[in-house]
């Protein structure tokens, strides 16, 4: 047997001020973003923006249904309707910020397992990494040069 060692980098930041002036306007979109999620049942906000090569800015946010596997996360949201509306564009960067009803959110939220099997998804597609920025309502935000990071052991078409 041996062991294998698996290690992440993220880089963070204090706030959102802290941002590159491109990163700190994809989290403002995000931030609007979330403000429109449609969370009635869990109280758990999400919103997402995605920075694409061709300049365009592509949004969404959490849209929830009583029947739970029915609802979809914000990151699929914004990446699929990029992938539909803009489907030779590459996703440079990717801003994603999480908010309770029920109390604040200060540490940075990073995407669910099934998110980021459909960011690895577009990733490998347009075999250029995509760059990700995570918090809360407030506080620390994290970011991560691609998703293979957070996601190492990737599912991919490979193994298929």
């Amino acid at each position: 047997m041996k062991e294998i060692k698996i290690e992440s980098t993220l880089y963070v930041f204090d706030n959102v001020h802290e941002l590159p002036q491109d990163a700190f306007t994809l989290m403002q979109k995000a931030v609007e973003a979330r403000e429109k999620a449609y969370a009635p049942y869990s109280k758990f906000h999400v919103g997402a923006a995605l920075l694409l090569d061709n300049n365009e800015i592509v949004t969404g946010n959490n849209q929830e249904n009583a029947s739970y596997p029915s609802g979809l996360c914000a990151e699929r949201t914004a990446i699929y309707y990029a992938g539909a509306k803009y489907p030779n564009a590459k996703i440079v960067r990717m801003a994603i910020t999480a908010g309770s009803k029920k109390h604040q959110t200060k540490e940075p939220i990073p995407p669910c397992g099934a998110c980021r099997q459909a960011i690895a998804e577009y990733e490998i597609k347009q075999e250029t990494p995509i760059e990700i920025y995570f918090m809360g309502e407030t506080g620390k935000v994290a970011k991560s040069k691609s998703l293979e990071n957070l996601l190492p052991l990737m599912f991919n078409k490979e193994v298929l």
